[in-house]
């Protein structure tokens, strides 16, 4: 696989992990779910 082709994969699964939190911070029953699930996007940021 190239570099470019690489390059365009990861960005595509970093999307897609961004919009599934997303969908799933806006779904959460309790704010405590809501929270933890913010804590995880802030941490996969991060990398």
């Amino acid at each position: 696989m190239t570099s470019l082709a690489r390059t365009i994969r990861n960005h595509r699964e970093s999307a897609r992990s961004r919009r599934e939190l997303m969908r799933a911070i806006n779904n959460a029953t309790t704010p405590g779910a809501r929270d933890d699930l913010i804590m995880a996007m802030q941490r996969q940021s991060n990398r």
